[in-house]
């Protein structure tokens, strides 16, 4: 897991081709003005999901994780906790290869996720989204989703 601030993305760009133009995109987007719904970024390699919805309470959340797919998460208004933990430390559920959705059962810790910052989720870290810091409140959000099974065709 990485979790850093946007001005410092450039730090990780030799990790791999295809986070390189996950994090490029994130310093030269117009983040705030990005409307929800799909945006390409490199095809179905490299693509960004914008949302907007009310974080939950914790036992409203359940730990996932990807097999296929690194995500890179922005909150771009409000700010939610985000449970962060690893898979190995934890018990999954059947793996759904058709959503890329491994359900787990668990504990971790938690980061605080507000504008300014990204955090990089890779197949290997647990984590639980959308969680509310005080009370429930509105965020807007965008998750690039960067296909890691195929990395030998970045």
């Amino acid at each position: 897991m990485i979790l850093d601030d946007l001005s410092n993305a450039s730090l990780y760009h030799g990790l791999h081709p295809s986070l390189k133009e996950a994090l490029d995109f994130l310093e030269q987007a117009d983040l705030k003005g990005l409307a929800p719904g799909r945006h390409a970024i490199c095809g179905e390699r490299v693509f960004a999901g914008v949302d907007e919805y009310q974080t939950k309470k914790p036992e409203a959340g359940f730990w996932e994780a990807h097999r296929k797919h690194v995500d890179v998460q922005v909150v771009l208004l409000g700010q939610e906790w985000i449970g962060v933990g690893r898979v190995s430390d934890m018990q999954a559920s059947p793996y759904d290869a058709e959503k890329d959705l491994l359900k787990l059962e668990g504990h971790g810790d938690r980061i605080l996720m507000r504008p300014g910052l990204f955090a990089v989720f890779f197949p290997q870290d647990a984590h639980m989204p959308g969680l509310a810091v005080d009370q429930p409140e509105p965020v807007k959000k965008m998750v690039i989703k960067i296909r890691w099974d195929a990395q030998d065709d970045a």
